[in-house]
């Protein structure tokens, strides 16, 4: 899944450290999410989403597989 996590992080001028400390997770969750090694679990999907007051859908990229 293709996120715009790294983007959106950096217009508002969040460090990954500060956004780790929000959303109770380390930073290298963050750093994971962002390189698309990792995919959140839907409840951290959420929190991301709240704590930039978005929708998962403008965050996250679901791309079926063909």
């Amino acid at each position: 899944m293709k996120n715009r996590l790294e983007e959106i992080r950096k217009q508002k001028g969040i460090k990954q450290e500060e956004l780790a400390l929000a959303l109770e997770v380390s930073r290298q969750t963050i750093s994971s999410l962002e390189n698309g090694r990792y995919n959140p679990s839907i409840t951290l999907a959420f929190k991301i989403a709240r704590y930039f007051d978005m929708l998962i859908e403008e965050i996250f990229i679901y791309e079926e597989e063909k």
